[in-house]
């Protein structure tokens, strides 16, 4: 059965607060509550700067059990050094922690700017210095700086793999030797949906399926109307049970994705006026997945 992820892209909004958290809820309590609602969250602060491994240790030990994470990569690789000389970085990425989330890690989110252009070369050489599993991880963190080597950079969850997927923002990805790079490397393209600001492809590149949901009419603003979730529903339907919507936007329309069950993490945006967790809790309730109540209040 495929694992079905949807959730939220961070958890720290103040407008969130006396609306999706109750009132008197202590911000330190927030992740708290806001993994008993969704069953998967993208960890957006990473993407920032570098975290601890105490840090993402506590986030670890604040959610459920049957709980995944995201993590977004530091935008220092991919939007100030914009993949030119990154093997240090990415080294001192992995010492940061997030190896410390064990069996709630999922996927990593390396997202571009939209002035980012295509570049296969360039591309070609980062994709091939991420880590696939976990030893390999460890073994890119042990190169890290000497100040990053603190307790529990190394730990990790059981030796496994790790995925990774990709989000672009500026048309020169639309490219047929793009989507090839990505199935080489098993990297999924991210399904987009800004309200048509930026690129919106669904071509299949990995065994899961990863979404990013940033309004459909105004970005990181609009909400999700019934008729959008269930459109969103069928296609969630399509790409977990192997196949693909018959009105899928390709990039390459040649290529035809493997036959099988897929994963796939959904993460709602569309922060601003306080949508993304209800869109996601409905969506969530369509596909019935919905975590179970719980247990008494959290204040």
């Amino acid at each position: 059965m495929s694992d079905i992820r949807i959730g939220i892209s961070g958890w720290r909004y103040a407008p969130w607060r006396g609306d999706f958290y109750p009132k008197g809820l202590a911000q330190r309590r927030e992740l708290e509550f806001a993994s008993r609602e969704v069953n998967s969250i993208e960890i957006n602060g990473s993407f920032y700067g570098l975290q601890t491994p105490q840090r993402y240790a506590s986030w670890y030990a604040d959610t459920p059990e049957d709980f995944v994470f995201s993590v977004k990569a530091p935008r220092y690789i991919t939007h100030v050094l914009r993949l030119s000389e990154v093997a240090q970085p990415l080294a001192n990425f992995y010492a940061s922690g997030p190896l410390q989330l064990k069996e709630k890690l999922g996927p990593f989110l390396w997202q571009f700017p939209p002035s980012f252009r295509f570049d296969a070369e360039l591309f070609d050489s980062f994709l091939a210095q991420l880590p696939h599993d976990t030893d390999q991880a460890r073994t890119l963190a042990r190169r890290a700086d000497a100040r990053l080597h603190v307790t529990g950079y190394l730990d990790a969850k059981p030796d496994g793999p790790l995925r990774h997927a990709v989000e672009i923002r500026n048309a020169s990805f639309v490219n047929p030797e793009f989507a090839a790079l990505l199935r080489r490397y098993k990297v999924a393209l991210v399904v987009a949906d800004t309200a048509g600001k930026w690129p919106y492809v669904e071509d299949v590149t990995a065994d899961f399926v990863y979404m990013r949901l940033h309004g459909d009419a105004e970005l990181y603003a609009s909400g999700y109307s019934d008729q959008a979730l269930l459109r969103w529903q069928k296609r969630i339907e399509a790409w977990t049970s192997g196949s693909q919507p018959d009105d899928a936007h390709l990039i390459d329309r040649t290529h035809k994705p493997t036959r099988r069950q897929r994963d796939l993490y959904c993460y709602f945006d569309n922060d601003v006026k306080v949508r993304a967790p209800y869109d996601a809790r409905q969506l969530l309730e369509r596909l019935g997945r919905l975590p179970q109540p719980r247990q008494g209040a959290l204040v």
